[in-house]
């Protein structure tokens, strides 16, 4: 034999090797869950209990230990990012001191404050509403609960007198005016947020008072508050959406057979995902947790896996055997669908798991991998445990032919003969009725019957394919046109609910008062030569384009006044501080210079300025671009500055630090499939599922950004949810058709829609109609959610039913060599047969 004859013969055997260790196991897996399923069928009681008891302890724990996380810029900015340090270096270099007068005084964080943006409904001048607004103004001074200081105001929409000077103010559109407080301890904390309740109260009133004037007020807690508004604002819808669910599972789990319907077994696996999402919800709050409104997607994800294993289950029920027992028709089930089932859940509890860990940057990306982890796990062995058990109970109904709705027995045929039609209907069992002898009698069920009679037939028409082919580059062209204008999605407004006060505050703002960004902290943290031309050369580059409140640059037009143009520092630091800084004009900048005084000389070791700078219509991209910019500046500068503001906090590294989740989980679902090439799952299956999750997630990806949704904290949670419905729904369809070895292509596909697609059809349509109320509540969170959540339903629909049925009639695997070893025992046959019809050899072909 030679050495290519020998390695071939190595490959086929390392190959066969392969193969039988997968089907060892995925045997051995499948003997386990049979066993499991036995052993549910012969405890379904305990079964039964020990999930309800564990549902009604832990969700009296919900209610009793329920807490709201109360800080936002935890929950929704970057945990470890640059901004939170240079807060820091700040915060030791200058301390806050919100007592003074200090017109920035909330630089370095906001604090508490109350403001208000004041305007006119009709577009008149906002400047003639001067009375109107001092009245208000002393209003709120005479809220006596704390120490309230007035540190003046802005107006926004400005039309300046033609060829004037001093840019003289002809008229404006809105006034802003912030009050800020003194909230330092505990007592004075309380003060404060009683302080804020009575201002929008106060605001709400003198809005009644005057319709002349157009207030939007906002507090330093009203953005948590708005955050948490969801909540309230969806009640009613969440509740709608339960039912709908209820009715959608109930329904589609019906058939017109009494005796094989099983309508009560849908409503109970809504019931079971309910009870468990109640339980791991008391779970995440008994261990301390607390609670916040990116949450509240929970229960749908949970809805759209959970409901995905009960209906599975009950199609596996479905392919048993009627004759056997009914404990054996369960364990036949276990092991049909659990392995699958495991799977996925397996990969679920992967991925979020990847969310849970250290390098995601976000903690309320993270707290939610984190209850979504415990949620699925404990939504597994509800599963298996609960719903498994009420599958034990419903089939023993079956097997002693109870009604499926009624639990009486069935009425025997001659007793129904002489029954009026409605009762004939709804007490009929139409195959043991009319005599029948169908093998699978569950194949009446309408869902099964549209696709097996239609559906398949039409999907896999010549006619059809090539239209088929093109909506999927519609598909693709669309989805990458999406990918290429994916935004940043740091704004807190997509958090908060869209009828609220800070929505409508932040709207305003930006119509009004958006030529300008918000003001920046510029502070040199190191001792330099202030008094070097080089150095204050420097300084105008770097401030070049901004408008500045800046000390040094008035400083240096007072010495103009006084002649002084060359100084050594000594004299630079005299006149600084015994004659510029005593000026009543210039006192304020005495918080902005730090001096280090020594027994020999006194230095400067810090300093800051202020700067703003004219923005257009996207500030908010544009404050990221130039935060980036003076960054990558400071690096290279002689001078060493940082510049600060409050909202740098939810800016900074914010792509990066939300869209590592979804990166993590990807790769690790990658790493699992791959990993499972050499195990249960065959490798060109798990080609099919790596290509068809990555086609499902790009179109998701690209079709949400042009539906406008921005890559924020809920997007990511969902695009890593869409990663794991996608094998949760294409891998029993793929693994189907891959596995078939004694068919045409062509039957494979039917095969496996009419295999799996019941499940697939019911677990959709129930999860779609869950999420419609969603629509209809006045939440930017919850209209996230709902873009997402149903884009990921319908690309999974698309290619569960569309792309792969005719796309796997051009690819790989080939069924040729299985069609063509039938055709050939075919031929066989047939020449068999002409033998025996023309010559009458009958020993002969019995022979052959």
């Amino acid at each position: 034999m030679s050495i290519t004859g020998r390695k071939i013969q190595g490959w086929g055997i390392c190959k066969s090797c392969r193969r039988m260790l997968r089907q060892v196991v995925h045997s051995g897996l499948k003997g386990c869950f049979y066993w499991l399923g036995l052993f549910v069928s012969r405890h379904p009681v305990f079964f039964l209990t020990v999930p309800s008891i564990l549902s009604i302890l832990f969700g009296a724990t919900f209610l009793n230990k329920f807490q709201r996380e109360t800080d936002l810029e935890l929950l929704v900015s970057p945990k470890h990012s640059l901004a939170k340090i240079e807060r820091t270096l700040v915060n030791s270099l200058f301390s806050i001191n919100q007592s003074k007068n200090n017109l920035y005084s909330d630089l370095h964080t906001p604090g508490r404050y109350g403001r208000v943006v004041l305007t006119s409904p009709s577009g008149a001048d906002i400047l003639e509403r001067a009375d109107q607004i001092l009245q208000m103004h002393k209003a709120v001074l005479e809220m006596r609960d704390g120490r309230l200081t007035f540190i003046g105001h802005q107006l926004g929409g400005v039309i300046f007198i033609p060829n004037s000077r001093e840019h003289q103010v002809k008229s404006a559109s809105a006034v802003q005016i912030t009050y800020y407080l003194q909230s330092y301890g505990s007592a004075l904390q309380d003060v404060a947020e009683k302080w804020e309740a009575e201002f929008c109260q106060l605001m709400l009133k003198f809005q009644q008072e005057h319709s002349d004037l157009q207030l939007y007020p906002l507090t330093s807690s009203g953005l948590w508050k708005d955050f948490y508004k969801t909540n309230t604002v969806a009640r009613t819808e969440v509740v709608v959406s339960l039912v709908l669910v209820l009715i959608a599972a109930t329904l589609t789990s019906a058939m017109r057979d009494c005796l094989r319907s099983k309508p009560f077994l849908g409503l109970l696996g809504v019931i079971t995902i309910c009870l468990s999402t109640v339980t791991a919800a008391g779970i995440f709050i008994s261990t301390d947790g607390k609670y916040n409104s990116t949450l509240l997607g929970i229960p749908f994800f949970a809805m759209g896996h959970g409901t995905k294993g009960v209906f599975e289950l009950l199609a596996g029920w479905r392919r048993t055997k009627e004759d056997q027992p009914f404990k054996e028709r369960i364990a036949a089930a276990y092991s049909d669908v659990m392995v699958t089932y495991t799977m996925t859940s397996s990969l679920y509890i992967i991925t979020f798991g990847m969310g849970a860990s250290p390098f995601t940057n976000v903690e309320s990306v993270k707290i939610f991998c984190q209850n979504m982890c415990v949620t699925v796990l404990v939504n597994y062995f509800y599963v298996v445990s609960f719903y498994g058990s009420c599958l034990v109970f419903a089939g023993q109904l079956e097997q002693n032919r109870y009604h499926s709705i009624f639990c009486c027995r069935i009425p025997s045929p001659e007793y129904l003969a002489s029954r009026p039609v409605w009762f004939k209907t709804m007490m009929n069992d139409g195959f043991q009725q009319s005599g029948s002898h169908e093998c699978d009698p569950y194949q009446k069920h309408f869902l099964q019957r549209f696709l097996r009679e239609h559906y398949t037939e039409w999907i896999i028409n010549t006619y059809v394919k090539p239209f088929v082919v093109l909506l999927y580059l519609i598909y693709v062209s669309f989805s990458f046109m999406g990918c290429l204008q994916i935004r940043n999605g740091s704004n807190l407004i997509n958090l908060l609910a869209s009828d609220s006060q800070s929505v409508s505050f932040t709207i305003t703002q930006q119509k009004y008062f958006s030529n300008y960004s918000p003001v920046i902290g510029f502070y040199i943290y190191e001792p330099i030569e202030y008094w070097n031309l080089t150095i204050q050369e420097d300084l105008r580059v770097i401030s070049r384009g901004f408008i500045r409140i800046s000390w040094i640059e008035h400083y240096l037009h007072y010495l103009k006044k006084l002649n002084v143009t060359v100084l050594t520092k000594s004299d630079f630091i005299n006149i600084l501080a015994n004659s510029f800084l005593k000026q009543p004009e210039f006192q304020n900048y005495m918080d902005d210079i730090i001096f280090s005084k020594t027994s020999e000389e006194v230095d400067i070791i810090a300093s800051r300025v202020y700067m703003v700078a004219r923005t257009a219509e996207n500030i908010h991209e544009e404050m990221i671009d130039l935060l980036e910019t003076l960054r990558k500046h400071s690096l290279i500068s002689r001078i060493k500055y940082i510049v600060f503001n409050p909202t740098f906090v939810f800016m900074d590294r914010y792509s990066s630090s939300i869209t590592s989740p979804i990166l993590n989980s990807s790769v690790s679902v990658l790493i699992i499939l791959l990993l499972t090439v050499f195990l249960v799952i065959n490798a060109l299956g798990n080609v099919w599922v790596i290509l068809s999750v990555t086609s499902m997630e790009f179109g998701v990806v690209g079709l949400m950004t042009l539906w406008k949704v921005d890559m924020d904290s809920i997007s990511i949670l969902c695009l890593i949810y869409s990663l794991n419905y996608a094998i949760d729904h294409c891998a029993p369809l793929l693994f189907t058709f891959v596995l078939e070895k004694e068919r045409t292509r062509t039957d494979c596909i039917k095969n496996s829609l009419e295999w799996n697609g019941a499940a697939i059809l019911q677990n959709n349509i129930c999860f779609l109609l869950g999420l419609m109320p969603m629509v209809f509540v006045p939440s930017n969170l919850t209209f996230t959610l709902f873009k997402c959540l149903l884009l990921t339903a319908t690309c999974t629909l698309l290619h569960c039913f569309v792309i792969l049925p005719v796309f796997l009639t051009f690819f790989p695997p080939s069924k040729k060599r299985h069609k063509k070893k039938k055709r050939v025992e075919r031929k066989e046959e047939i020449e068999c047969v002409e033998i025996q019809d023309n010559s009458g050899m009958v020993d002969h072909v019995t022979t052959v």
